[in-house]
């Protein structure tokens, strides 16, 4: 055997002794362990925007037709017989069929030139809020506003005198109830609630202060006296009624004698159904 032959022998030996005796280069450092996970979340859904309910083809803003008419609709607010907000009633807006809305500009047109407005209370009236009307009769318990809008009736008697109905026409959306403002129109305060009440039969003075012409009663009033021939009612609050009727019999419409406020269009484009959308400015983009 050569040198060099003798050299790796030897070389050889040393590593597989070295094997054998546990010597050996360091292991590799082990990779880091990966971050801990952030602990699992339910993912919210997102709270899904309401469906708007868009008011049929033949509904329309009575202020796109004559925005020069005052709306004060009452059952947007709480100042009406319920005492509350109505359901349905979004915005305190007129909404009427389009021919109603033709028939009040034209009414307008006329009392103008006379120093008269016309200034509306409810128009298209959701079914909705028919029904909440419906279960506040049933309520005879809630007596909260009795004192200025059914002073002397019983409430259980509202259904047998026709005062409450489950149906009504302004649901059709050829009803308006309304009245007439001396121009210039002076300021409406608001109601406040839990002010005291004071009965709609009252003298104008007493009442609260409504900015229109006197009538003789306060809207939505549970009374006799509120039909619009009621014998009581004379001098200028029935010239006042006969003016108001008058001037809309004249452009079509129709009054319900038993309450000298309201007024039906004969010939509507929807006799036999009834809406429910609600009245807000959403209904008609």
């Amino acid at each position: 055997m050569t040198r060099g032959s003798r050299r790796l022998a030897s070389a050889v030996a040393f590593v597989l002794v070295a094997a054998a005796c546990g010597t050996s280069a360091p292991p590799a450092p082990a990779p880091p362990a990966p971050p801990p996970s952030p602990p699992a979340t339910t993912a919210s859904s997102p709270t899904p925007t309401p469906q708007v309910e868009h008011a049929p083809a033949g509904f329309v803003r009575l202020r796109d037709v004559d925005p020069s008419i005052i709306e004060e609709v009452r059952y947007a607010t709480p100042h009406n017989f319920t005492g509350d907000p109505v359901p349905g009633y979004d915005e305190p807006m007129c909404v009427v069929t389009q021919p109603l809305a033709e028939a009040l500009h034209a009414a307008q047109q006329q009392l103008a030139p006379r120093g008269y407005t016309l200034k509306v209370y409810d128009c298209y009236r959701p079914r909705r809020a028919d029904e909440r009307f419906v279960a506040w009769a049933e309520d005879v318990g809630d007596q909260r506003m009795k004192a200025e809008f059914y002073p002397g009736l019983d409430k259980s008697r509202l259904f047998a005198d026709g005062y409450i109905a489950a149906r009504s026409g302004h649901s059709r959306g050829s009803s308006v109830d309304l009245t007439l403002v001396r121009l210039p129109a002076r300021p409406q305060r608001p109601y406040v609630p839990g002010e005291p009440l004071t009965s709609c039969t009252a003298p104008a003075a007493q009442r609260f202060p409504d900015n229109s012409v006197d009538m003789d009663t306060g809207y939505d009033c549970f009374d006799n006296l509120a039909h619009t021939d009621a014998p009581g009612v004379t001098g200028e609050a029935a010239a006042n009624r006969n003016l108001l009727r008058d001037v809309l019999t004249s452009v079509g419409l129709k009054n319900y004698a038993n309450e000298w406020w309201h007024y039906n269009l004969p010939h509507e484009p929807f006799p036999d159904q009834y809406f429910d959308f609600p009245v807000n400015s959403a209904a008609f983009r």
